[in-house]
């Protein structure tokens, strides 16, 4: 957990997700005001304020959200990670390093959960010579003439993998709602913190806590009788949280 790293890799288009966005809901009021191209593209260059963003991004209009795409990388979370957010599939798009094609003999590396991490050394060896285990099999198989597709099947599901994630603002803030709630694994509340903290910093009212975070600190936890019994009582931001859940990661101690 503490070798994950999450980059923006178009962070322009967090931009123009703000301005497409204000552009698509100013167009539906101004249908009467457009007869020429020109007009059209005044629309599109005339500027806004951070508080419009905000104000529509409250609105129950999801299509307004949809007219730009934002590309992530994750480097270094485990495959495990990888089956549970490719669940997502409305307007999300998966690119993933193969298994089939990739040959990790001698290159492999394993993530580390973080409640292993915090272990005592005991517990942290007992994990880490499983998976170095399941990584020489995979090595062996590979040299023995198994294709990498047949020896992936022997690899640990805790394999560090590279993940490219694309999507529309209004499902990231989706995927973020609901995968940093406490009812999921520890690796996939961290990514998805860290993808949130990113997404934040180059646009505070499109991905606030008010509009963006825990379902549970915004409004109510929507897990019903699943839920956590832990809820996040007030609006943090993504780093306050990663401070308060994962300390071990960020140099801190828990409140």
């Amino acid at each position: 957990m503490n070798k994950i790293e999450t980059k923006i890799l178009n962070c322009s288009a967090v931009r123009e997700a703000e301005k497409n966005m204000v552009f698509a809901a100013r167009l539906t009021q101004r249908g009467h005001m457009i007869h020429s191209m020109d007009d059209l593209v005044k629309l599109y260059e005339k500027s806004f304020l951070d508080e419009t963003v905000k104000t529509l991004g409250q609105l129950p209009h999801p299509a307004i959200q949809k007219f730009t795409v934002i590309t992530v990388a994750v480097v270094g979370a485990s495959r495990r990670f990888l089956s549970q957010i490719t669940r997502h599939q409305n307007e999300v798009k998966f690119m993933s390093a193969s298994l089939q094609y990739s040959n990790y003999s001698g290159e492999a590396e394993f993530a580390v959960p973080y409640e292993i991490l915090t272990a005592s050394p005991e517990i942290q060896m007992l994990y880490e010579d499983s998976c170095r285990s399941d990584l020489d099999c995979y090595g062996r198989l590979c040299r023995a003439g198994i294709g990498h597709d047949a020896a992936g099947y022997a690899t640990p599901q805790g394999l560090r993998n590279i993940l490219i994630i694309s999507a529309t603002p209004y499902q990231w803030k989706h995927m973020i709602g609901q995968r940093s709630c406490r009812r999921n694994t520890d690796e996939t509340r961290i990514v998805m913190l860290r993808v949130w903290k990113e997404l934040y910093e180059y646009s505070n009212p499109l991905f606030a806590p008010a509009l963006t975070g825990p379902y549970c600190q915004r409004d109510k936890c929507l897990e019903g009788k699943m839920s956590c019994g832990h809820p996040i009582s007030r609006l943090l931001l993504p780093h306050e949280i990663l401070h308060q859940d994962y300390p071990y990661l960020t140099g801190g101690e828990t409140e």
